[in-house]
């Protein structure tokens, strides 16, 4: 699934490149960002929502980041560098059961209905 959604996110990314060098490059977005999550944050995406829409959380510094109201299934990209890592976490403040351990660049498609923290770390 992450594949499909790497090999999806370099299609799209081509297009966009193809349409800036059409249009001149007065709107283009950083390279860096990945589907609209900044370089360096890790970002929550609206509840059934492809990573092309906006993200809905954005979260910039190491450490635990309670969710609230955040139920369904959701993307979560891992937009970090360095080597950050992202994880999911069952209780706040980063504590009960932490799962999907994200390497940089890496995203996952998954319900947040029992998650409520984020925990970026080195």
């Amino acid at each position: 699934m992450r594949s499909m959604f790497r090999r999806a996110a370099i299609v799209a990314a081509g297009t966009a490149a193809a349409a800036v060098l059409t249009v001149g490059t007065a709107g283009a977005a950083p390279a860096s960002d990945w589907a609209g999550c900044p370089d360096g944050a890790v970002c929550v995406y609206p509840q059934g929502q492809t990573p092309a829409a906006t993200p809905s959380l954005t979260f910039w510094s190491y450490g635990a980041h309670n969710l609230d109201g955040q139920y369904g299934y959701h993307w979560v990209l891992n937009n970090q560098y360095g080597g950050a890592h992202a994880k999911l976490c069952t209780g706040y403040n980063g504590t009960g059961n932490c799962y999907h351990d994200m390497e940089p660049q890496h995203g996952w498609w998954t319900d947040l209905t029992p998650v409520n923290s984020i925990v970026l770390y080195q």
